[in-house]
């Protein structure tokens, strides 16, 4: 069954504990363009209705269009989507998108007039305005084609609004909303109101031009100060405080998945290796049911790596008991024939002496004979290959093969993946088993096959063979039935660590008679 990585645990937890919070930043932010949006629809809106009634005002007192400017043709007036007579408006202000402007300037005093139809059209206005104020808050003004206000809901009748943007290009039929700072006139309280004015910095200017057959009859003039986030988000205070308790748990929850995932098993596998380097043996052992993929693999890792140290301490333990003993013999031989000559010197033969000599020179050479092949299977133990090597295994078993008198069936030619020096320390071990347990008189064969991808190595001899009871021993190093022919035990352990280093296998094949040793090795890779 597959397995979470670590790194996506905690990939997933990261994202899981900061979206939820950059998600509700990122959308209060969205609220607060919303909330914009929503005040400036209701600016148009209510512009919309104070244009038509103004209109209507405005006919009824006599205003003719052939006295206005030429027509106009705003490009607001037939949106995409919509034919005529439907000229909507809609909302698009955005406080990412859309710049904030200064507040707006004062109204300046001008010496243009009004004209009768104007002023008896936003007189009649002006009473319905400032009622109308009292619900929706908002500022109200109305101007006639120079930008004059005719009807407000403030103190500014007879001033000109032309110096303002957006009255400018509502005067040329375009319709236009903004952003604008708040002035300090808007700082205290509404009209009427005995609330506090709403703490947003900022206040919305909207602009719609009132038209008769296309040509602008004046202008309609609306602002007011969208309602603040903070006020918004004090109204919603339950629903956040349960929304924090929603993140708080979760965070929690994942705290919890990260400790029973990844935690709990790290501190129990710390804990087994603890006890392992303090001496403990067979405390380690795989974590159960692992929900992290990497944890399985460093729990299954550290349990082999435990169990090989034991094998490895145990090997090391009996191979220094086995050095120890091998050793002893020969060194208390050697040892004894010293003292024995250091007491009677004098009163031995010749041949007496000659005879104990002889006896420390075979000890001697059995010690160095022991370190030799301690040395090879030292160094056939930790022999790593560091690079692919080849070498045609004929010639070398031909050689070997006529060296010890051994007869030899081979192919012309078959490389091997093995160093020259490294196969025929293999072969000359397995020769000199087979000539030592065999006797010198005994017909060893060497036979190299070719066999799939690979070769085969086959020493074989007519001898006695290996006994049922010995068969599973022979590779253990020290273990020899040929001592006092002067076996060291170590032949066959030094030629299964270089054929094992290479890739190979080494074994004791069933034989009708004497004993056969079966040595496969892989083939260079150009050679397969």
């Amino acid at each position: 069954m597959g397995r979470l990585s670590i790194g996506t645990v905690l990939l997933v937890m990261a994202l899981a504990a900061l979206t939820l919070p950059l998600s509700g930043l990122w959308f209060l932010r969205l609220y607060e363009s919303a909330l914009l949006r929503q005040t400036e629809s209701e600016l148009i809106t209510q512009a919309g209705v104070v244009a038509a009634v103004y209109r209507d005002a405005w006919r009824r007192a006599g205003g003719r269009t052939e006295e206005l400017g030429p027509p106009v043709d705003p490009p607001w007036t037939h949106p995409p989507g919509f034919d005529a007579p439907w000229t909507p408006r809609f909302a698009g202000l955005d406080l990412a998108e859309d710049p904030i402007l200064p507040a707006a300037p004062d109204p300046t005093p001008t010496a243009a007039a009004p004209d009768a139809a104007t002023r008896t059209a936003g007189a009649s206005l002006g009473p319905i305005l400032r009622e109308a104020q009292r619900v929706t808050l908002a500022g109200m003004r109305v101007t006639d084609p120079q930008g004059i206000v005719v009807a407000s809901t403030g103190e500014d009748l007879g001033l000109s609004l032309a110096a303002q943007e957006e009255v400018r290009h509502a005067l040329t039929g375009n319709a236009t909303s903004v952003l604008r700072e708040r002035n300090s006139r808007y700082q205290g309280r509404a009209e009427g109101s005995t609330a506090p004015e709403r703490s947003r910095s900022l206040r919305i200017f909207t602009a719609h031009p009132v038209l008769d057959e296309g040509r602008v009859v004046g202008v309609v003039v609306l602002s007011r100060t969208p309602r603040s986030l903070a006020d918004t988000l004090y109204g919603k205070r339950w629903h956040l405080a349960g929304l924090a308790v929603v993140l708080l748990a979760s965070v929690g929850v994942l705290a919890r998945l990260g400790t029973v995932a990844i935690s709990r098993p790290l501190r129990a596998v710390t804990a087994l290796a603890k006890r392992t380097a303090d001496g403990e043996r067979g405390v380690m052992a795989p974590v159960q049911r692992p929900i992290v993929r990497e944890v399985a693999e460093l729990s299954d890792a550290l349990t082999r790596m435990a169990a090989t140290l034991e094998q490895r301490a145990d090997y090391i333990r009996d191979f220094a008991a086995h050095v120890s003993h091998e050793f002893k013999t020969p060194l208390t031989t050697i040892r004894g024939t010293v003292e024995l000559l250091r007491d009677h010197l004098d009163t031995m033969s010749a041949e007496e002496r000659d005879r104990f000599l002889a006896n420390m020179d075979a000890e001697a050479e059995r010690l160095s004979r022991l370190v030799r092949r301690l040395l090879e299977l030292a160094r056939a133990d930790v022999m790593r290959l560091t690079e692919e090597v080849a070498t045609d295994a004929v010639p070398v078993a031909a050689r070997l093969a006529a060296r010890h008198g051994a007869t030899a069936s081979l192919p012309p030619s078959l490389p091997v993946a093995m160093g020259a020096e490294a196969l025929e320390s293999v072969l000359a071990n397995l020769i000199e088993n087979a000539r030592r347990h065999a006797g010198p008189e005994a017909r060893v064969e060497v036979a190299l096959t070719p066999e799939g991808d690979g070769a085969v190595l086959r020493v074989s001899d007519d001898g006695p063979g290996v006994s049922p009871a010995n068969a599973g021993r022979i590779f253990t190093p020290f273990f020899t039935t040929a001592r006092q022919s002067g076996g060291t035990g170590l032949g066959l352990a030094i030629a299964r660590g270089i054929v094992e280093a290479h890739g190979g296998s080494i074994a004791l094949r069933p034989a009708e008679r004497g004993a056969l040793f079966e040595v496969r090795l892989a083939r260079p890779d150009d050679d397969a």
